[in-house]
């Protein structure tokens, strides 16, 4: 089985490459993240997915 490039020269870029630290995620805590969802669903009645204004159709229950 043939190789694309000898094994001695893997991982060589990626170890050349400096060292970035990642920027830490924040996000909102729960009870907030509830909150929103239950006024997206409940009082603004916005249904899930991708839907165009033109197109509503009746949420089931």
């Amino acid at each position: 089985m043939a190789t694309h490039g000898s094994l001695t020269k893997a991982g060589k870029v990626r170890g050349q490459t400096p060292k970035v630290e990642g920027r830490k995620i924040v996000g909102t805590n729960s009870k907030l993240r509830n909150k929103s969802n239950f006024k997206k669903r409940f009082i603004l009645t916005k249904l899930p997915g991708q839907n165009k204004a033109s197109s509503k159709r009746r949420r089931r229950n």
